[in-house]
Order: structure tokens, then sequence, then C-alpha cells
């Protein structure tokens, strides 16, 4: 099991990232451009957005707002892009979140072709994992289920291995981490490229946003 304190602390750029645990999951997102920097988490009534902190710097929204955490009919979506809607739609729909993303590819963002991640947990304690990622000009989707897990660990996902140019993209199952607590993790993140973090720990909700402050 990876020390995931210490995995933050030598990774200055795992992207994004999702980390589930026994009755919790953590989201955060990073930047390396002002574009990418310049954003906050919001609540919102079904869970939390991206927004601007400056709209004025705000030059383009297509990739970098949207809603990374949604509930929905008993499920909590997470994800990394705007997937999260696709995946709520499908379960509105009688559907899976799978079925939702089998819709979805990797991001167009050449040459970087950042992978879309997801994580679908359900009251019962069970989650899904996934990752659709560029591979030769296809999108290879990677799905991953998991009946729970134990306490004081987790299973972490993100869209790269760390930095680089174009940046490598996360490869392998979601790995098997400890489990610190939010403050841990917002402190261990990269202080110069993390940028927002939401956490859920047995249905407490906390968000830190560096533009303001956290």
């Amino acid at each position: 099991m990876t020390d995931f304190i210490e995995f933050l602390k030598n990774t200055t750029y795992p992207g994004r990232g999702i980390l589930v645990g026994k009755d919790c999951v953590y989201y955060f997102i990073m930047g390396r451009s002002v574009n990418s920097r310049n954003r906050v988490f919001t609540k919102t009534e079904d869970g939390i957005q991206t927004e601007a902190f400056d709209a004025f710097q705000m030059k383009d929204p297509s990739l970098i707002i949207y809603h990374p955490v949604r509930k929905c009919d008993g499920h909590l979506v997470v994800t990394n892009g705007n997937q999260t809607d696709t995946m709520v739609d499908a379960i509105k729909a009688g559907k899976s979140s799978k079925q939702g993303l089998m819709t979805r590819e990797y991001e167009p963002d050449e040459p970087n072709w950042t992978p879309r991640i997801s994580a679908d947990i359900m009251d019962d304690g069970s989650f899904e994992m996934s990752i659709l990622k560029y591979n030769h000009g296809r999108c290879l989707r990677e799905f991953y289920a998991y009946e729970g897990c134990d306490e004081g660990m987790g299973y972490f996902i993100s869209t790269y291995r760390g930095d680089g140019s174009p940046l490598p993209t996360f490869q392998g199952e979601p790995m098997e981490v400890t489990l610190p607590t939010p403050e841990e993790v917002w402190e261990a993140l990269n202080p110069d490229n993390k940028v927002s973090l939401y956490t859920n720990v047995k249905g407490e909700v906390k968000i830190f946003n560096k533009h303001l402050g956290d």
C-alpha cells in the first residue's frame, strides 16, 4: 500500500485526482496555466461546481468549468469533467453510469489528451472507478468495480503520473493508498500547482480553495 502523503509530496503534478475510501471521497484539481489555476470550488444544491475566481482572466472555460460532484438517486458521482452530467443523466434514465461513460472519451486537448477519470459511489459502500484514455488514436475505457474497502485505506486515480510535456497519462489500476485527513492532503499537495480540494467524510463536506486563502 502506498503512503498517500508521501506520494503527493513527491509528485509535483498528478493533475486532477479522486480518492475513494470507506465512507469518504476526496477530489482535487491542480493547474499549471493561469487559466487552470483561476478556479475555486463552490457548493451547489446537489454537489459542487468549479467557478472562475477572476472572471476577467478566464479564457476558455470548456474543459475547466464543470460540476465535479453530484448526488443522484443513491449515487455520489465524482469526475474531472462534464462527464459528471452524462453519468447522472444515465442514472436518472434508469441506466448505469458506465453506460453513460461509454458515450464519452478523453479530453480533446492535444498533445496531452487528458483522460477522464470518474467514480460512482453507492449508498451501500460499493463503488466504481474508471478512466477514459487516449490509446493510438482511439479511446480505451477502463472500469474497476469494488465491493467496498477497509478502514484506513482507499483507492486513488489521477489524470497524470507526474509532470512532463506532454503530460504522462495515469497507468494501471487505481492505487491502494493510506487514507489521510482532508487537512493532511491539502497540505501535501504541491503549493505552486494545487488549486482546490473537495472532501466528503461520512457526509461532512469540506472545501479548500487556494485563492480563498485555505
